[in-house]
């Protein structure tokens, strides 16, 4: 340590240029970096940085069509606005705090302001290449990692004005990395959600809304599984969708001048407090506040002048004002939905009925499970003290006070069996990684009402590890995974969780929380290399590569993998499948296929699934 203090001289003193910093720390400018497995990982923040410049110009008046084409390792991006100007281009591109959004005369209410965002998809970058096409010229310009590669001289050119941007992620920063279609997909909808009349041509296909937010809601939800119509209201600078379901949870889709808030934010809180305070006086009744917000399905979009958002990564909006001078987040919303809202139900008595009797089924339910749920937090809190159900981390997703980087990375391993959770407990990462040890296969939840949460000791126990209880505002994991054998056994357990999940916990399935964990089937090695495979068709690749009879092993259970070995799979290159709610999937038609009757289409899966099985059973035997 002397040693190290005294060698403490100018030389250790370091400046790096702007692509240096962004390549050492990506993660202060894009958030984590995932592999494309998560909705939020890197390679998704750097398509929206891209495309979200393309909405500003769109929401200045200035191009109502953007193509948008990706591919395996490549996106292009072709909007139709007025081009960045030709003197400026390579600037744009790469030099920090440099762009036109400084000019609030430019960009009034935009999304990115602090003239980082394509900077750092350049430096990230394998490849990238910029071309404005603005009044009868053009000028390109091209990079590799932020270094130029191509200055091109201004050119004649006759294409419609705009702005192209094609980009290769890096694959040393950006490792295994995949896109999952799901995700771009909602990406692009949300952005034509948003912008009501814009059109965005992705891939070949052709992504347009007319009705905003109640066209979001729309395809979020289950038309028959909703109590009454969709309510859509509209302000100046603000919109509003909601409804009530036939399902638990509270769930909300946020945005702000065009930003998807997936962490909510002060205009979401907002908007929480008066719906409740609405419905209150309309009905005059003071009703608890989580029977009226229980069931809803919600969606708000605000455009905010210069907003605060509480990270680069902007999913979580911190201001406390609509405008610099202007009214708070809390009174503006307030305002709004307090004459909006009630207008609305006072002119469809329909859907003020259907209302107050989703808000009545609500407070008969939590009535009768509240003796239930008081003896059941009781003995959560004993069992807390004592078991060893659950081996908890040091850091937790709620804790604001930590690294935002740190604590998107908590994980809840949920493992069955002591051999299991034993391997993982001992190789995870402690500061991370959490693991909660399941006790047998999960009770069949399906069909039951919520008091079968807290009757169940199991689901009682992981409810307060989740701390899922009262919404998802205080989970204390960004990552639930299943992590079960890898055969017929363990892929019933996975089905009993997620139907748990599904039928009490569906937000944590919508926003992206709940994994499989990927483990390896195979293990092939000789002396010099040892290589595991999660398919057959990497195995037969595993041998061809090393050839001279390797050994081959077949893991059968998670037990039989060592700690040692577990440290690689969730590791940095951990493998996890996440479970995506498509557009037409029914929650309750998934449950009743999964987990009711056996149908002859259930039949079919589990035979098909059990012949895999068995043929990997036959080829080991041989």
């Amino acid at each position: 340590m002397a040693n190290q203090v005294a060698n403490y001289t100018e030389d250790s003193i370091r400046s790096l240029d702007w692509k240096e910093h962004i390549r050492l720390r990506p993660g202060m400018y894009i958030g984590k970096l995932g592999d494309g497995s998560a909705q939020d990982d890197g390679i998704y923040v750097l398509v929206k940085e891209v495309i979200d410049n393309s909405i500003d110009e769109h929401m200045m008046g200035f191009g109502k069509t953007i193509d948008v084409k990706v591919s395996e390792h490549k996106v292009e991006v072709r909007d139709y606005g007025r081009g960045i100007p030709l003197g400026k281009v390579v600037d744009c591109v790469s030099k920090i705090n440099t762009g036109g959004k400084y000019d609030s005369g430019a960009f009034q209410k935009s999304v990115g302001l602090n003239g980082v965002g394509t900077k750092a998809v350049n430096a990230l970058s394998t490849y990238f290449r910029v071309q404005s096409y603005r009044d009868g010229k053009s000028k390109l310009a091209e990079f590799e990692r932020g270094n130029i590669t191509n200055d091109a001289p201004e050119k004649s050119n006759t294409s419609r004005n705009g702005t192209q941007i094609v980009f290769r992620p890096d694959e040393t920063i950006f490792k295994n990395y995949h896109f999952i279609p799901q995700y771009l997909d909602d990406l692009i909808w949300n952005y034509c959600f948003l912008n009501a009349g814009l059109t965005i041509n992705f891939n070949g296909e052709k992504y347009h809304s007319e009705k905003g937010l109640y066209d979001l809601l729309s395809r979020k939800t289950d038309e028959d599984n909703l109590r009454y119509p969709i309510i859509h209201i509209k302000g100046e600078d603000i919109e509003i969708a909601l409804s009530h379901t036939n399902q638990y949870g509270e769930d909300y889709y946020s945005f702000v001048n065009g930003q998807y808030t997936t962490q909510g934010g002060t205009h979401q809180a907002a908007l929480r407090e008066a719906i409740v305070k609405t419905v209150r006086e309309f009905y005059n009744k003071n009703f608890d506040a989580s029977d009226v917000r229980a069931s809803i399905v919600g969606a708000i979009a605000v455009r905010v002048q210069e907003p605060v958002f509480e990270s680069q990564t902007k999913t979580k909006l911190g201001s406390q004002n609509v405008a610099p001078d202007g009214p708070t987040m809390r009174s503006f919303v307030n305002d709004f939905v307090k004459k909006a809202l009630d207008d609305y139900l006072h002119k469809h008595p329909e859907v003020a009925d259907a209302l107050q009797k989703r808000i009545l089924q609500s407070e008969r339910e939590r009535k009768e499970i509240a003796g239930i749920k008081k003896l059941a937090n009781d003995r959560a809190k004993k069992a807390n003290l004592h078991n060893k159900k659950l081996r908890d981390c040091r850091i937790h997703l709620n804790d604001t006070k930590k690294d935002e980087d740190l604590r998107n990375a908590t994980t809840l391993f949920i493992t069955e069996g002591d051999s299991a959770s034993g391997s993982i407990t001992k190789s995870r990462n402690v500061q991370t990684q959490a693991v909660f040890s399941l006790r047998g296969k999960p009770l069949n939840c399906f069909g039951q009402t919520k008091k079968v949460v807290y009757e169940n000791e199991e689901f009682n126990l992981l409810q307060h590890a989740l701390n899922i209880e009262d919404g998802l505002e205080g989970l204390r994991y960004d990552k639930i995974v299943v992590a079960t054998d890898a055969d017929v056994d363990g892929m019933h357990i996975r089905l009993l969780l997620l139907t748990y999940f599904l039928q009490f916990f569906p937000d944590l399935v919508r926003r992206g929380h709940v994994y499989i964990l990927e483990t390896p089937l195979f293990r092939v090695r000789n002396k010099k290399e040892t290589i595991y495979c999660y398919s057959d068709e990497e195995r037969q690749r595993a041998i061809a590569k090393l050839g001279n009879k390797p050994e081959i092993t077949r893991f059968k259970g998670l037990g039989e993998i060592s700690p040692e070995e577990f440290k690689t799979f969730i590791g940095a290159d951990m493998r996890l499948e996440p479970i995506i709610l498509r557009k037409d999937t029914s929650i309750q038609e998934l449950l009743k296929f999964y987990m009711g009757k056996n149908t002859p289409d259930r039949q079919g899966f589990i035979i098909d699934n059990l012949r895999i099985e068995k043929d990997l059973a036959e080829e080991e035997a041989a």
